[in-house]
């Protein structure tokens, strides 16, 4: 029997009295990583004055994690398969750790650029921990595990912006990056000690070329549209870098369409199952940024606007810590709707609520406990759709291929974000009131682009709908090289 099953086939359905344990390390390290992508958030402003440089170098720390986790996510996730998940993840935890302890060190703009960079890197903790979670799991432990996992990165960011702003406001800024490094040794240690190595492996050969294109044109995209906005969108260095995005991405799919061990099989991609996943993950990426964006302004903006509430960020951080909580809370609801209904109903289910909680928000936003609610609500359908993702995409794709598979996912979740970014800072910046001698964003242009965010789950619906009305899992994973396509049982949905 393949080692890939899951244990309790090989016992009888008796659960490894250690599944919990291997479910809570990875779950933790998943939060470690999403901590590290809030930890910078509230010294941002500051960043000019501790770096000595200008706000618009000093942006360059936000932008280089933003890139070296694109770049990162579908490469580790294809060595994962190769080499080993496991070791890929403490690769990654290792690289955390240093880019930590560079940030903590730094006292100007390169340092802090390299070890933000070096954080980056580390985005794919949680597609490599939900791919082990299938390797090692039993059965019946599966949904509601990976449904966490996945829920972490919310987990995560909503638990790290108070923590972050109590440190920030009460100690040294280098003390964030003190704690990111520490934890993530603590996740290291954890992981090395508690997690298993899965046997699973794809074989073959490594596509240098395949992953020197994707990067170089991940990179060309995604730094036109994080600086376009600096740059001007119709410069010719953002139209160049958009241009040559799109030349590179068409020579890549030709190359990997040709090659024999591709970095991504995009035949396989090309699957309705896979397929209609992706692009409900970046409609969801999108319309959870748009969250992001707006409620952390509305509660920070002078309450004598009419619409701001005045508030510092550490308030901001308590009034989105409970969404992060809630995510955690809707696993479990997840994998039970998911089990019984299927991942499709689960993953539409999610995109009502998304859509249901911006349309609330644009009635309901003068109080805190306005935003609260919204973003409470909202929370619970990213947590139904971001646990019943991995499902789909485990359901679709051979074992061997599981870590690659998840990590495009989630690079689609991220394309998303920046997307969103993108077009909320355009909408922000064109739609002001004036506000003495500043011009600071309208009430109406936050409920655009909150009305843009509910189209977009609405989007995550429609494009859900596509997927196919019988639920897939894989039963028999394939070992190591085989790249026949799951056996597969069907539930209706």
């Amino acid at each position: 029997m393949s080692d890939a099953l899951p244990r309790s086939a090989e016992a009888g359905g008796s659960a490894p009295p250690r599944s919990a344990a291997v479910v809570a390390v990875l779950a933790f390290a998943g939060i470690v990583v999403s901590l590290m992508q809030t930890l910078v958030i509230p010294i941002v402003p500051e960043l000019p004055k501790y770096l000595h440089a200008s706000a618009s170098n000093t942006a360059w720390a936000v932008t280089a994690t933003l890139l070296a986790a694109a770049v990162a996510t579908p490469v580790v996730g294809r060595l994962g398969d190769m080499f080993g998940k496991r070791r890929m993840l403490m690769v990654s935890t290792v690289l955390l750790v240093s880019g930590s302890v560079v940030c903590a060190l730094s006292e100007s703009l390169v340092p802090m650029v390299i070890g933000r960079t070096l954080q980056g890197l580390a985005a794919a903790v949680v597609p490599l921990g939900i791919s082990i979670m299938r390797d090692v799991l039993p059965a019946e432990k599966l949904a509601g595990s990976t449904a966490l996992m996945s829920a972490s990165l919310g987990v995560g960011g909503a638990l790290g912006l108070p923590s972050a702003a109590f440190i920030a406001d009460n100690y040294s800024w280098h003390v964030l990056f003190w704690t990111s490094a520490a934890l993530g040794v603590v996740a290291l240690a954890l992981v090395m000690t508690i997690v298993p190595e899965s046997k699973v492996r794809a074989g073959g050969r490594f596509d240098l070329i395949g992953s020197l294109g994707l990067s170089a044109a991940l990179v060309s995209l995604l730094l036109a549209i994080s600086k376009g906005a600096d740059w001007g969108w119709t410069s010719a260095t953002t139209l160049g870098l958009f241009t040559a995005a799109i030349a590179i991405f068409l020579i890549w799919g030709w190359y990997e369409l040709r090659t024999g061990k591709p970095l991504v099989d995009l035949r396989t991609l090309a699957r309705r199952q896979v397929l209609f996943t992706n692009l409900a993950s970046v409609a969801f990426g999108f319309s959870m940024f748009a969250m992001s964006l707006v409620l952390p302004q509305l509660l920070q903006l002078p309450s004598q606007t009419g619409y701001g509430l005045g508030k510092s960020m550490m308030t901001v951080g308590l009034v989105l810590a409970p969404q992060g909580l809630v995510m955690m809370g809707m696993a479990p609801i997840s994998a039970a709707i998911t089990k019984t209904k299927g991942p499709k109903i689960t993953l539409m289910l999610g995109a009502v609520i998304v859509a249901a909680g911006y349309g609330l928000n644009i009635l309901l936003m003068s109080e805190v406990w306005h935003l609260i609610l919204v973003s409470c609500i909202i929370g619970a359908g990213v947590g139904f759709a971001y646990g019943a993702m991995p499902a789909l995409i485990m359901g679709a794709v051979p074992a061997s291929e599981t870590a690659a598979a998840n990590s495009l996912n989630t690079l689609m979740r991220s394309m998303g974000t920046s997307f969103a970014s993108a077009l909320a800072g355009v909408i922000l910046a064109q739609m002001t009131t004036n506000f003495g001698s500043t011009a600071l964003p309208s009430e109406n242009g936050f409920k655009i682009v909150m009305a843009i965010g509910a189209g977009a789950a609405v989007l995550a619906f429609f494009l859900a709908s596509f997927l196919p009305r019988r639920r897939t899992a894989a039963t028999a994973a394939p070992t190591a090289g085989d790249t026949a396509e799951p056996a597969a049982v069907a539930a209706t949905s």
